[in-house]
């Protein structure tokens, strides 16, 4: 059996998940017969629900895996959840050898859905492909790891870096594929995040189920298009009274340096149980976000606007020293149409 052929579809069948599961992992799993066969497949569909192990385990009548191997990308359960112990059902059906990608982070788990497998007999094979595991699960380890919202950035800019002309024309930068892309990435998040510069610039709708407005002064439009959707939550300055208006929450927020306290609103949406959020604004929000970004999504159109007052699409820093430039490590590139997205990360996350 090829490991990491069976792992890489074990993380293509996790990625079904996007935006249904969390804060749970992203999870796929393919099962074999003792043959060598495939006979069933499975991914966590959406939170509460079944795990990858289960889904792809009841599929099959009760001796169809005995003696078999199951792949999967994380490390089955031990615990009674939503769902019983995926370990228990494993040792149940008969498998005799389970390949894993990575160990669980959640501390519930963490080696003992391993140890259960090893006490029935079961053998078990790790690491396979532990870093693309890893990558898949990025959000979930820093949740877990480090209890914080996992925090990134999308952009989208000519080749100097401009998002918009002096006059604020931004429509469009980048072609129809890489807008399209933008769609999928905002699936994967739980909340998108933006300024209110953007919304009354813009008077963009951001289609998603959770939205968090940067909203210091009160001063956008409440019948705007962002507010016409999803669940909204505007932070604002706490010395003000916001208004009160069905569908919006308001939370009032510490300004820094006439800035919302971006530190408190990530502890924030951490506490209210959003688990990573993408961040879509213009330079100021993002130039600030940056200090807490996890990682980047930068898209490129191949223009030059080749006018310094054109808007940057990081603008909050002021810089007297190259060795004072934040530095980031590339991560991909892809393109998209005549598009480049390229995804980076901050440096420190890479030590």
């Amino acid at each position: 059996m090829n490991y990491e052929k069976s792992m890489k579809r074990c993380i293509e069948l996790a990625l079904n998940g996007r935006g249904e599961v969390s804060p749970n992992p992203l999870v796929g799993c393919v099962v074999y017969d003792k043959d060598g066969n495939v006979v069933s497949e499975g991914w966590h569909e959406k939170y509460g629900e079944n795990h990858a192990e289960r889904n792809a385990l009841l599929k099959l009548k009760h001796e169809e895996a005995r003696g078999g191997t199951l792949v999967v990308n994380l490390e089955p359960c031990s615990h009674f959840g939503h769902t019983p112990p995926c370990a228990d059902l494993i040792i149940e059906r008969g498998i005799k050898k389970v390949v894993l990608g990575m160990r669980d982070v959640n501390p519930i788990v963490a080696g003992n859905g391993i140890k259960n497998l090893q006490n029935a007999g079961i053998e078990v094979v790790e690491s396979v492909l532990e870093d693309e595991c890893k990558k898949l699960n990025e959000v979930f380890i820093k949740n877990m790891t480090e209890h914080k919202v996992f925090v990134a950035l999308k952009t989208a800019s000519t080749l100097d870096g401009k998002t918009a002309s002096k006059t604020g024309s931004s429509k469009w930068i980048t072609g129809a594929a890489a807008r399209e892309e933008v769609r999928v990435i905002r699936k994967t998040y739980d909340a998108i995040m933006t300024s209110s510069a953007t919304v009354i610039a813009d008077n963009p709708e951001m289609a998603h189920k959770r939205k968090i407005i940067i909203d210091r002064e009160l001063k956008t439009d409440f019948s705007s298009k962002i507010y016409q959707s999803g669940k909204i939550t505007v932070f604002y300055d706490e010395a003000l009274s916001a208004p009160s208006i069905e569908g919006i929450e308001f939370i009032k927020a510490p300004v820094k340096e006439g800035k919302i306290n971006l530190e408190f609103v990530f502890e924030r949406l951490y506490d209210i149980g959003i688990m990573s959020v993408l961040v879509e604004a213009g330079g100021h929000l993002n130039g600030s976000a940056l200090e807490y970004a996890d990682k980047i999504y930068h898209f490129f159109a191949p223009k030059v606007m080749d006018d310094n007052l054109g808007l940057s699409c990081f603008d909050s820093a002021e810089v007297v020293d190259i060795n004072q430039c934040r530095e980031f490590f590339f991560e991909s590139v892809k393109f998209f149409g005549d598009d480049i997205l390229l995804t980076y990360y901050p440096m420190e996350k890479n030590s």
